[in-house]
């Protein structure tokens, strides 16, 4: 895959600052769970921060979260994602744990599906090895992300490291081995022409686990009924797939509203996303639907123009969207490095 490099993070000061951006899923949540295919997108547009700076000495090292409000000290006996992240990422440079002070922040909304927490992570590990004046690939980038996560979360799908590290769209599936372990096939995806995307949120946070959990039992109770849904996806994600391989953002739009269809149908939206899916579409977009597990978080609406993307744009402000993002997503290749 392709190193997209690290971009520079608006600050003035400090002796390393990068970032990373956040991603969406643009065709295929849900279903993904159940073997059938997703495609997730970097948001260059949208990123998290990570300003390194030297601290007061004997001060340690210090996270500092003005988006959160936190501010505390990580040592070795602290029960901290990301505070562990950075022990772990200072131990694989071989670079001392000296007083340092870590400032994290991001354009990313927390908890929406927009992968902010794998995105600060992403920024943070960069900001260190900066500063420890080494290179890290995109894939060790990425697996230092994904080994916190998993300490933390369990089994992770993979997508959301994977996609923020290597700032590449990114076709993902996930199967079962014969030994009964889950592992995810990932290749990047080509996409032909640049296209526009405006994201509206909810403002309503739902942990990932409740409507993921709620389709499981309705799954459970009724699998042939859903698995016929998650083909549905499947096969609308193939068809995105050749669409943006092909730039055929006119016949995208409508294959986004028909995934958004069968997410309603599998009872993952909500009221507040349909009402901005609906102020979107009559303002002119192509294409909208829900972005991530739903029942809040963020969707997102395809338009075709700058005249389109401002109607839009206020459209999801008047239907009540908390915040409006807007995001460009670069044509290419689809090749590996």
């Amino acid at each position: 895959m392709m190193n997209a490099g690290c971009q520079t993070a608006p600050f003035s000061t400090g002796i390393a600052t990068q970032s990373a951006p956040g991603k969406l899923i643009l065709c295929g949540e849900h279903a993904v769970v159940y073997g059938q295919p997703a495609i997730a997108l970097p948001l260059a547009d949208i990123r998290a921060y990570a300003r390194l700076t030297v601290g007061v000495p004997g001060s340690g090292l210090r996270l500092y979260a003005p988006d959160l409000g936190r501010e505390w000290i990580v040592d070795a006996s602290s029960d901290d994602p990301l505070g562990e992240l950075a022990l772990t990422t200072l131990h694989a440079l071989n670079a001392p744990h000296i007083d340092l002070v870590l400032t994290l922040s991001a354009t990313i909304p927390i908890a929406s599906g927009m992968g902010s927490g794998a995105a600060i992570a992403t920024a943070m590990v960069r900001a260190l090895a900066d500063w420890a004046g080494q290179s890290l690939s995109p894939a060790e980038v990425s697996a230092l992300v994904y080994a916190s996560e998993q300490r933390y979360h369990g089994t992770p799908s993979g997508i959301d490291n994977t996609v923020i590290a290597y700032e590449q769209p990114l076709w993902f599936v996930r199967r079962t081995t014969a030994e009964q372990q889950i592992v995810a096939d990932i290749e990047p995806i080509t996409i032909a022409q640049p296209f526009t995307l405006v994201i509206g949120d909810t403002g309503i946070r739902s942990a990932t686990r409740l409507p993921v959990g709620d389709v499981r039992r309705r799954w459970q109770a009724n699998p042939d009924y859903y698995e016929d849904l998650f083909m549905q996806v499947g096969e609308l994600t193939r068809a995105v797939r050749v669409a943006l391989a092909t730039g055929d953002l006119v016949g995208l739009g409508p294959l986004l509203n028909a995934n958004q269809a069968l997410l309603e149908v599998i009872g993952v939206s909500s009221p507040e996303l349909e009402r901005l899916v609906v102020a979107a579409r009559s303002a002119g977009a192509t294409g909208a639907k829900l972005s991530g597990a739903g029942w809040g978080g963020v969707m997102l609406a395809l338009t075709d123009s700058a005249d389109s993307q401002s109607a839009v744009t206020t459209a999801l402000r008047k239907a009540g969207a908390v915040r409006v993002l807007e995001t460009t997503v670069a044509a290419t290749s689809g090749r590996e490095a």
